[in-house]
């Protein structure tokens, strides 16, 4: 297990440092100058090359992806362009907990509601309540997800004018405090976003059950007569849940990156709004680093769930 561990790990750092490579070298090779940006009325040549040099961007790509990846060793993501003078770390930090609350709630509505729907379909295969649940999830499933929020928002306004309930279809209020005018803001959002991922759930879950129920233990624990509640549950559905693990661990750092659109349609202040604003700016210290938070992110949601499989199936090792 430890071997592993630190093989990830190692993994982990590679990973990061090709993905600030990639983002560092678009950056640097984009049209745009974003100190005369900064600058912009206020421009003057003396005061161009005074920040320029401040900001280091006067040495040659290599000097600067190097200070770059010092800077970062020592978590330090370096100070935005926009902001003059303000650190990376202080934007983006009240982001954090924000975009962290929202995949985390998205990824409790898949679980919840995309594995039970998909056993259901599973042990109701090719009848009505098989094709009504597939129906519901396909659809969405393929359903934009900018459309679903506007649809959401609509929805909500349309309630609060013939009911008068003042309802919010924007914003995030208090990140990880539940009081109810915190969970007014934080419901439409979590369930738009977990709704979309539920039907990859069942649909996944389906799949699995129905490969899984047609292995010859499973006729074997039937003959044997054992009761179905447990040749599904003790026999089935833990060995269909393996897939699912895989799935999991790689959509805990995806349903971040994939919190873009909501987080901006919705107004809410995590990462992605945070990052879009920057590319917007061209603030590329900005951009840089949610890039290697999301990376990290990414990654460790795959170590997650490799992990995860021992718990589900000791017969499987980490070497």
């Amino acid at each position: 297990m430890i071997q592993f561990l630190i093989k990830r790990l190692i993994g982990l750092v590679f990973v990061v440092i090709g993905v600030t490579f990639i983002t560092f070298i678009m950056g640097y090779f984009a049209p745009g100058d974003p100190i005369r940006t900064m600058l912009g009325e206020h421009f003057s040549p003396q005061l161009y090359a005074q920040l320029k040099h401040a900001y280091g961007l006067d040495l040659p790509w290599y000097q600067q992806y190097w200070n770059f990846l010092v800077h970062l060793a020592h978590f330090d993501f370096g100070y935005s362009f926009k902001t003059q003078g303000r650190p990376v770390w202080d934007i983006l930090k009240d982001g954090v907990p924000v975009s962290m609350e929202l995949a985390l709630w998205a990824l409790v509505v898949y679980l919840l509601i995309g594995v039970p729907v998909g056993i259901i379909s599973a042990l109701k295969a090719n009848t009505w309540v098989d094709t009504l649940n597939m129906g519901i999830m396909l659809i969405l499933y393929a359903m934009p997800i900018f459309v679903f929020c506007v649809l959401v928002q609509v929805l909500i306004v349309f309630i609060d004018q013939e009911t008068g309930a003042s309802w919010p279809v924007a914003n995030w209020g208090e990140p990880w405090h539940y009081t109810w005018t915190d969970i007014q803001y934080k419901l439409a959002p979590v369930l738009v976003f977990g709704l979309a991922g539920a039907a990859y759930f069942a649909r996944i879950t389906r799949t699995s059950m129905l490969e899984v129920m047609r292995q010859d233990y499973i006729r074997t624990a039937r003959a044997k007569g054992l009761p179905e509640r447990l040749v599904i549950y003790r026999h089935a559905l833990r060995n269909a849940l393996i897939p699912l693990i895989t799935v999991t661990g790689v959509t805990l750092g995806f349903t971040i990156t994939g919190a873009f659109l909501i987080e901006n349609i919705f107004n809410i202040p995590g990462i992605g709004t945070i990052t879009v604003s920057s590319v917007l700016d061209r603030d590329y210290p900005v951009i840089q680093a949610t890039t290697v938070l999301l990376a990290i992110g990414v990654v460790l949601g795959n170590l997650l769930a490799d992990i995860a499989y021992t718990l589900v199936d000791p017969r499987i090792k980490l070497e």
